[in-house]
């Protein structure tokens, strides 16, 4: 059957009973039926029968293209991703269901021309439309009419207002100046909703033919009713003549003529034949203007209150979802269909399988059309918006509350602005970057130089995941182009589109912003000030990054409505100065948004933490988590009011349930900046502000601390006064129940006016009814509408033999007959015009409202939003803090500073019982989590020496102490029994051996890329945590480097962290440092069966060993295998204990006389003696130190000298 999304809503104003004045005012141009009578007459009409229609062929897959989407045929091999039919949305009322039976007590009768039974027919099955369909099909009004009147021919007449007449299709010549151009159709034979109609009535049986009797028709014999269902006529052909028409499709070129197989072919556009243009109907023709510039999208074509797709989309739809074919479609296309009901669930489920949508709509009803320029014609229509999974607009099809972000990006060389200099290489790099939400509207541009491993890119990436990405073709280099596609979201489309005509440069996007028609700003100087400084300082990079997004944006048909906000700013990728530094490694390694596993956000830290109540509120949690705070003020600020809610339950009961009342205003604001919104959304954005001025006013009750304090009283000043400017602007109950403004009487006089014509007119009919009602002598006549026949009279069927003969009978059942009078059926006709003109006044009244509204975005409702974003990211730390479990504790900061220089102490932190937070997050099972103290700095040593077996439980410690700091800062409880420590600046992280095929990088260029960026940023108040560094090389050379960076760390940064190895030697190279701990996992060892028993303990100590030969047992490899690499481990040891006793002996020392010095202090010496001293220069000892302040190099006197004294 034809797919049918379920509405709950609609379906509950389908069946609503209301009465017909009150849906005049709800539905738009429904009496396109009522148009004055045309006098010419078509010379044949010839019956017709509902014809089940069959899918075409599968050889008919061979028109679709090999482009971007996937092909027909490999998609029918796939297991089905979209609805099947158990899962396929149920029927709306008024769909058609062919397993429903028609043939009762109620069933059609056919009449003939003198209103008698056609006693000796068999009766038809009901041909039922959809739910919506009682709105305007493109039908010409007044032939609609002449056929009905002509052919005699009525519906079912039973209670339901969803009935709807559906025309008798007939071959019709017309008249006009078309009549000899076999090109040319009009617009009734080729744009009425009967092939659509006719998908939903197949079945496994054959439908009963609808038999039609007609009076005063052209002697011409007609073939028998039982043919016309069994061959339909121009089915036999149509394949065929199709294949002839469309035989450019089976070769597809794109518009400049060039294949797929070439390098340059651009799958978005289409070359269509001159030849084809000139045998296209009208309707063909304004499809394929459309159709051949969205070659790669799935174009969804507005037909009455349906969406067809054709060709090429029919057959993907048909694979994908089963949607039923029209073999004979329209305009000698194929076709599938939907209600225009279902088009948000349709479009959502093809975008989801990473297609793009295209949504022409109609910009006119046919009474409209008429209204303007007559009959003749087709129906105006545009392309009104391009779907894709990153650029979504509308809520009913976005399935997440958290941002989804369209990125463009350009990279230059890193000696771009030195025109000199091109010639020399260089080995950094330029990107320019901007990215927009187009739910909410917030842009953010940026321009940066960046170093070979494009580092602040990949933390850009982990930040932002976006959805959709915008390419210059031919810009990104080799490494850029990895890292953006490892870091963006899963499948996320990619777009690569023209250098300069499409990605638009530094000037031209200056000249498209200033464009007289572009309706961006009224002049540069209400342009956001980050475009303004961009462009006067130059930043051409970030600038035509820029140009790129608003190409694309334009091309989806969005760029005014979002570029016209000004919501732009310039992004910051670290706020180094106010925040605690996490990068793009960090993020991934720590699994702060998504895990390792699935990549979803099961087991992470933003799991945790995602409490909000608004999706404000989960927006902004987001951004919070990816900038934990740095000044202890601040912490301090939050934890009070996280305290505050923990301990008052009033006072968090009303923000909790405010909050919850709330709809997403924040996305709403940005619909009623486009005039996009729905008049009962409108409504609902002013009740959220009513709300928020509600909860503000509540606030002043309670003595409010900290944070929540602070967001309360950046409440704007002119909030009030604007939300009471709306409280009477119009009818709000109306607006809010019937999805209607009506202002207050003598605010719209033009409204007024058409109000008063369209309640005249009602009162007209109804004085009219009165006097038939009178004349005939009977109560029982009544006015009733069914779908596009408004005002019919229904009268009793046993007085149908005093109705006069030229009243039109519209429908009829065993008890009733409708007709329409000459008169009524001019008042009809008045009414549907005046009713299509209040339309117009409606829907420019809302756009008035919403720009009106609009003009307070940046002073009242924009700051309301943030604020309150903010207030709920309060709520939901307090939530997560008592999510804990016992025990959980207020984390104590401490910011201690030389009182003579100035200068930042040395960093410290102490967790005692610290658990890991999400252990348990998600799981039905609740574990144990053995806890561990963990202490760095301060009064024991700075760095921890972590050795001991495998699954021992080293990279949870290091892990776990990373969380815990982050939570600490972002002002939540700390999950242990006390948690005492200095703000940290800079988390970052060397753990796992993992390779990055996806960059090109090993597992080893892997780990030395990310401890230079720890070497290069870290200071004496980060926290470092490097696993297993080394580990990707030989022993020795992996040995090597792990020695020299951790005494650097040790010594010279002075960082705060843990160095986990397997190096065991590590440990006796470094004993006596004075800041480096040994420390070790507690396990038990059973060596008679090798088994290992993990107590996950951290203790001090090193380890005997990393007992791999264990380890491999407990995971059952093969005895034998162990048995041989046991015997091998054991000669290697002793080979080395010889080569050990032998250098002794050639020495003449005894082993208590030699003292090791490690390659580090030998290296610290020469460089004091004969380099630069205590400096971070090249050749000081803290060569590359971020931080070598008084303070620091103090401390590297006084650790060298103990160091020398313990050896």
């Amino acid at each position: 059957m034809v797919p049918v999304t379920p509405k709950p809503s609609k379906i509950a104003r389908a069946k609503d009973g209301a009465s017909s004045s009150q849906k005049k005012m709800k539905q738009s141009s429904l009496l396109s039926f009522f148009s004055k009578q045309d006098t010419k007459q078509s010379h044949t009409d010839k019956p017709e029968g509902r014809v089940k229609t069959e899918s075409p062929p599968s050889d008919d897959a061979t028109a679709l293209p090999s482009s971007s989407l996937p092909s027909i045929s490999t998609l029918a091999r796939k297991p089905k991703t979209g609805p099947t039919a158990s899962s396929e949305p149920a029927l709306a009322k008024g769909s058609y269901d062919d397993s429903v039976d028609l043939t009762g007590d109620d069933s059609d009768t056919v009449m003939a021309s003198d209103d008698r039974p056609l006693s000796s027919l068999k009766r038809a099955k009901k041909p039922v439309n959809y739910a919506e369909s009682d709105d305007e099909d493109d039908t010409p009004l007044s032939s609609s009419i002449q056929r009905r009147k002509k052919a005699k021919l009525f519906t079912e007449d039973n209670d339901s207002d969803n009935d709807v007449y559906v025309p008798v299709k007939q071959e019709e010549e017309s008249e006009d100046e078309h009549d000899n151009d076999p090109g040319v159709k009009s617009e009734g034979t080729e744009e009425d909703d009967d092939d659509i109609l006719a998908l939903q009535g197949y079945s496994k049986r054959a439908p009963k033919p609808t038999v039609q009797k007609r009076s005063q028709l052209p002697i011409k014999k007609s073939p028998m009713p039982n043919k016309i269902a069994s061959s339909p006529p121009g089915k036999k052909n149509f394949n065929k003549q199709n294949e002839e028409r469309y035989h450019w499709l089976v070769n597809e070129k794109d518009a400049q003529g060039r294949p797929p197989s070439d390098p340059e072919y651009d799958p978005r556009t289409l070359a269509i034949p001159s030849s084809a243009w000139g045998k296209f109907t009208p309707f063909e023709k304004q499809y394929w203007e459309i159709k051949c510039q969205m070659w790669d999208c799935i174009v969804f074509f507005k037909k009455g209150k349906f969406f067809e797709l054709y060709e090429k989309d029919a057959l993907l739809a048909n694979s994908l979802f089963d949607w039923k074919l029209a073999g004979n479609g329209r305009a000698n296309m194929q076709l599938a269909g939907i209600p225009e009901m279902s088009f948000e669930y349709w479009a959502s489920q093809f975008i989801q399988l990473g297609y793009k949508v295209a949504k022409v709509d109609q910009k006119e009803s046919m009474l409209a059309k008429e209204m303007r320029e007559g009959a003749k014609g087709i129906v105006k229509r545009e392309l009104e918006c391009v779907l894709t999974a990153g650029t979504l607009t509308d809520g009913d099809m976005i399935h997440t509350d958290l941002a989804t972000y369209c990125l463009a990006i350009k990279e230059e060389s890193g000696n771009y602005y030195k025109a000199e200099m091109s010639n020399i290489p260089t080995s950094d790099r330029l990107f320019g970057i901007a990215f927009i939400d187009t739910a909410t509207g917030e842009a953010k541009i940026i321009e940066f130089r960046d170093d070979s491993e494009c580092t602040k890119l990949d933390t850009i990436m982990s930040q932002v995941k976006p959805t959709e990405v915008i390419i210059e073709k031919g810009n990104l280099s080799n490494l850029a182009n990895k890292i953006v596609k490892f870091n963006s979201a899963s499948n996320a489309l990619f777009n690569t589109i023209k250098p300069e005509s499409e990605f638009y440069s530094f000037d031209k996007t200056y000249e498209k912003l200033t464009e007289n028609d572009a309706e961006y700003f009224a002049s540069e100087e209400q342009w956001p000030p980050v475009l303004q400084s961009y462009y006067k300082e130059g930043k051409k990079i970030g600038f035509s990054a820029f140009g790129g997004l608003v190409y694309y944006l334009k091309w989806l048909k969005l760029d005014r409505n979002l570029v016209s906000m000004g919501n732009i700013e310039e992004y910051n990728v670290v706020k180094s100065q106010n925040s605690l530094v996490l990068d793009g490694i960090t993020l991934q390694n720590l699994e702060i948004f998504s895990n390792t596993f699935d990549g979803s956000d099961k087991g992470t830290l933003f799991k945790l933490f995602n409490n909000s109540i608004t999706p404000m509120g989960k927006r902004m949690m987001k951004k919070w988590l990816m900038h934990p705070l740095l000044h202890k003020t601040d912490i301090e600020k939050r934890l009070d009011s996280v305290e505050l809610l923990l301990s008052d339950g009033e006072l968090r009961q009303i923000l909790e349930d405010a909050l919850a009342k709330l709809p997403d205003v924040e996305r709403m604001l940005s619909r009623v900046h486009s005039c996009s919104i729905k008049v009962k959304d409108f409504e609902r954005v002013i009740q959220g502000f009513e709300s928020i001025v509600g909860l503000l006013k509540s606030l002043d009750n309670f003595e409010l601390k900290g944070a929540i304090r602070t967001f309360a009283n950046q409440c704007p000043k002119t909030l009030y006064q604007d939300v009471d400017s709306w409280v009477n602007a119009y009818d709000r109950k109306k607006a809010a129940v019937e999805n209607i403004i009506i202002p207050h009487r003598g605010v719209e006089v033009e409204f007024d006016k058409s109000m008063d014509e369209i309640n005249s007119l009602e009162s007209e009919l109804n004085e009219v009814l009165e006097q038939y009602k009178r004349k005939f002598k009977c109560k029982n006549l009544h006015f009733k509408d069914s779908g596009k026949e408004i005002f019919t009279i229904e009268v009793p069927a046993a007085i149908s033999k005093h109705i006069p003969s030229d009243w039109i009978q519209m429908a009829a059942n065993k008890t009733t007959k409708r007709y329409y009078s000459p008169e009524v059926q001019l008042l009809a006709r008045s009414m549907a015009e005046a009713r299509e003109t209040h339309k117009v006044l409606e829907e420019d009244l809302k756009n008035r409202l919403c720009r009106k509204f609009d003009a307070h975005f940046n002073t009242s409702w924009m700051p309301t939003v943030h604020l309150i974003a903010n207030i709920d990211c309060i709520v939901a730390l307090a939530r997560t803090s008592e999510t804990l479990g016992f025990p959980s504790c207020r984390p104590t900061f401490v910011d201690e500073h030389d009182p003579v220089t100035g200068n930042k102490k040395n960093g410290f932190l102490k967790f005692k019982s610290l658990r890991h937070p999400c252990f348990n997050l998600g799981s039905a099972i609740i574990k144990d989590f053995i806890p561990n103290d963990i202490e760095l700095g301060d009064d024991v040593p700075q760095v921890g020496l972590l050795t001991g077996a495998n699954a021992a439980g080293k990279s949870t410690i290091l892990r776990i102490t990373c969380i815990a700091v982050i939570m600490a800062q972002m002002g939540c409880f700390v999950p242990c029994e006390s948690a005492v420590l200095s703000p940290v600046d800079r988390i970052m992280t060397r753990l796992g051996a993992n390779d990055n095929i996806m960059q090109g990088k090993s597992t080893f260029f892997v780990e030395l890329a990310e401890t230079k960026k720890i070497l290069d940023m870290g200071t004496n108040r980060s926290l470092l945590v490097v696993d297993e560094l080394g580990r990707g090389g030989s022993s020795g050379d992996g040995f090597a480097i792990a020695e020299s960076v951790l005494h650097h760390v040790a010594t010279h940064m002075q960082s705060l962290g843990f160095f986990a190895t397997h190096y065991g030697t590590l440990g006796s190279h470094f004993k006596g440092h004075p800041q480096i701990r040994p420390m070790r996992m507690r396990i038990l060892v059973d060596e008679g069966t090798r088994k290992v028993t993990f107590l996950y303990k951290l203790e001090d100590g090193a380890s005997e060993g990393s007992f791999g030969m264990h380890v491999a047992a407990m995971c059952d490899i093969p005895r034998s295998i162990i048995e041989t690499a046991d015997k091998v481990a054991e000669k290697m040891e002793q080979t080395s204990q010889l080569m050990k006793k032998k250098a002794l002996q050639l020495s003449d020392l005894e082993e208590d006389q030699i003292v090791t010095v490690p390659d580090g202090l030998q290296s610290d010496f020469v460089r004091l003696v004969f380099g630069d001293g205590l400096t971070n220069t090249a050749l000081g000892t803290g060569e590359g130190t971020l931080v070598y302040d008084g303070n620091v190099r103090g401390n590297v006197l006084d650790y060298l000298f103990q160091y020398i004294g313990q050896k």
